[in-house]
């Protein structure tokens, strides 16, 4: 089970650009950092980008 994205996988699942799922992932692993994770170039935590990126349906009051 993959723990992180790859550029290629962003461009896939966003449908962007490569230079644009680059900035996406620079972005995230910023973010990452400032909460004292470590990263890695060209890739993205799976759980980071799915909390940002991913509709998950929240409901608010028994509606989706």
């Amino acid at each position: 089970m993959k723990e992180f994205y790859t550029v290629g996988d962003v461009q896939i699942i966003l449908g962007v650009s490569r230079a644009k799922a680059y900035k996406i992932i620079r972005g995230l692993n910023e973010e990452m950092e400032e909460e004292g994770y470590k990263t890695l170039k060209g890739r993205v935590n799976k759980s980071k980008f799915d909390d940002r990126y991913m509709y998950k349906g929240k409901q608010r009051n028994g509606v989706v």
